[in-house]
């Protein structure tokens, strides 16, 4: 029933999204949504996507600050590929987890600052901590766009529901740091949970080699000023991430103060958190910015367009790093599979060489103590010789 269960709540929670995103279009109307969005414009949409690189950037920024000993340029692939997974592809927040931890390790040649090769174990340790420090910034923001709300009417409904969740959030974060720290058990359960989601050659290294993994995470956990900055760096960003949500209003014909986006994308952020099973926040997305819409006097259409521009930048940057990271999987599966193909055929061609030499001298010798001795050479070589054949 569980296995069940785990393969039907992803689509009854999509079908539910779909629904919902379906009644609110319907409610707001197609014809008003159109014409908020032909007030945004290209030009305009093309901003909202610069806002937003720079914004992946910081986040790479931020994962480099709690993570220093692999390179910057790797950890905002992978942080990009996080994003993409869980903005383009059907899966929950968890899958484009997953995906991030692979393209961590991305490439021919993985290797961390140092020059050491990068494998399961230093990947998920370092998305672990990333996410940690994520949410440490995101309850902060949260905290900040909740004091924003105070005094706005109808605020009341959204701030004892998301003070609620942010004490759980809170004790969870908590508990998951004090998993990384001394958890033994549960970081092999969490090695079990991401060997169970990946190819079996590296699950055999990641599940084989869960000591070297809690390592890791002390070994990263042992810098708390590191940490710190991190999460400092992520809190920037999603100020910053207000203050795109905060463009996108003005240019939909919307003017209001910064902090009252910044209270928008804050309550909007922890609502989707909530629902982190939904694939790609469908419904819910859309739902809690018509939602907040109507305390700052937005109009539902404008609302509706705001979640819509979102989901199109979200699109228009996703969709070209999948493709992307799916050409540097490819590229290195055929070096890989390039270097075992040759290493069998150079083997026997070795082994083959060896044992003609070894003929010819038998044939060559005069006695036959040569003869016997190059027959002993030949059995020997065929017989260390690999079964390619």
């Amino acid at each position: 029933m569980t296995k069940t269960l785990k393969k039907t709540l992803p689509i009854i929670l999509s079908l539910l999204g779909v629904a919902l995103f379906t009644f609110i279009a319907a409610k707001a109307g197609i014809q008003p949504v159109m014409e908020a969005l032909g007030k945004v414009g290209v030009g305009g949409f093309f901003l909202l996507v610069l806002i937003q690189l720079v914004l992946d950037v910081g986040l790479g920024l931020a994962w480099k600050a709690a993570v220093p000993q692999i390179g910057l340029a790797r950890l905002t692939g992978a942080r990009f590929v996080r994003d993409a997974a869980g903005a383009c592809l059907p899966f929950s927040q968890l899958g484009g987890m997953v995906l991030g931890v692979r393209a961590t390790l991305a490439g021919h040649q993985a290797r961390d600052v140092d020059g050491e090769d990068l494998h399961w174990p230093e990947g998920v340790a370092a998305n672990l901590v990333d996410i940690t420090t994520e949410v440490l910034g995101q309850i902060a923001f949260i905290l900040v766009a909740i004091l924003c709300l105070v005094g706005h009417q109808g605020a009341a409904r959204f701030i004892w529901p998301l003070m609620g969740g942010m004490v759980l959030l809170s004790l969870g974060i908590a508990g998951f740091i004090w998993t990384q720290h001394r958890g033994g058990s549960m970081v092999r359960k969490a090695a079990m949970f991401f060997g169970r989601h990946i190819a079996s050659d590296w699950r055999e290294s990641l599940i084989g080699n869960t000591d070297i993994f809690q390592a890791r995470l002390e070994s990263l956990w042992g810098r708390p000023d590191r940490i710190m900055l991190g999460a400092i760096v992520h809190f920037s960003c999603w100020v910053g991430g207000a203050a795109a949500t905060w463009t996108a209003l003005e240019l939909l014909g919307a003017h209001v103060g910064f902090l009252s986006a910044l209270a928008i994308e804050g309550v909007v952020c922890g609502i989707m958190s909530a629902g982190f099973l939904v694939p790609a926040a469908l419904g819910v997305q859309e739902a809690a910015y018509v939602a907040l819409g109507l305390i700052f006097g937005i109009d539902s259409q404008i609302s509706l367009s705001l979640s819509l521009l979102r989901r199109g930048r979200d699109i228009l940057i996703g969709i070209p790093v999948l493709l992307g990271w799916q050409a540097v999987e490819m590229n290195r599966l055929r070096k890989e599979r390039a270097t075992l193909a040759g290493t069998p055929d150079d083997t026997v061609t070795s082994v083959l060489k060896k044992a003609r030499t070894s003929a010819m001298a038998g044939a060559a010798g005069k006695d036959g103590s040569s003869h016997q001795k190059a027959e002993k050479e030949d059995d020997a070589a065929f017989a260390t010789a690999p079964r390619v054949l």
